[in-house]
């Protein structure tokens, strides 16, 4: 088992990763300013979910195919891309931003922000990538099972994420609400949402693995 000096040590790091505005942070933000709190929370659920088969690939050395095989890596950061696009335009289409769901609705929208968290996620490579670099120099092969370590790690970082973005998620819903009253900008949030999909599709599309 990871030691507690550590697991300190990578909470720090952790802290200092997780309060770094990033494309993960922009899209819960966004998620929430459009639909409320609960899809904001529900994407930063999938997202952390995708952080765990990340951790997972990593403990199984599938992450390093991206490393050998850099087709695999293109193909699967295209396809991300793709994906992004198509939600950048399902958002923009979509009719004005619902901050709150009715009832009859809000479990199939929960369900939605979950899957495209988990799959926004998994289809970046450079997260892939990221678990692969950082985890292996926190993990001690002489205090057991790797693959629990970098589960522990895991987890680690995504209860340091959920309280910062779980901040970030509060704080967007709030003003989300307060757009969401005035006629003129109500969809100003969803727009603002649809833009990130599409920046975040471009960004993945150009960037390289350095």
């Amino acid at each position: 088992m990871v030691d507690l000096s550590t697991l300190a040590v990578f909470g720090v790091a952790a802290l200092a990763l997780t309060m770094t505005p990033g494309p993960d942070m922009l899209l819960i933000a966004s998620r929430s300013a459009s639909l409320g709190r609960a899809a904001g929370f529900a994407t930063l659920a999938g997202i952390q979910a995708g952080t765990y088969c990340h951790a997972l690939a990593a403990a199984f050395g599938l992450s390093q195919l991206f490393l050998l095989v850099p087709h695999a890596y293109d193909a699967v950061r295209y396809a991300g891309a793709i994906y992004l696009l198509y939600l950048a335009w399902k958002t923009v289409r979509s009719g004005a931003a619902t901050i709150a769901p009715e009832a009859g609705g809000a479990r199939y929208a929960i369900g939605t922000m979950f899957r495209q968290g988990l799959l926004t996620n998994l289809l970046n490579p450079k997260m892939a990538l990221f678990v692969l670099a950082l985890f292996p120099q926190f993990v001690q092969p002489e205090a057991g099972s790797v693959a629990l370590q970098i589960l522990v790690l895991a987890t680690v970082l995504n209860a340091v994420g959920l309280v910062v973005n779980g901040s970030v998620i509060l704080g967007a819903s709030r003003l989300g609400r307060a757009f969401a009253g005035t006629g003129r900008f109500r969809r100003l949030p969803q727009c603002f949402l649809g833009a990130v999909f599409a920046g975040l599709a471009v960004r993945l599309a150009v960037d390289s693995r350095s």
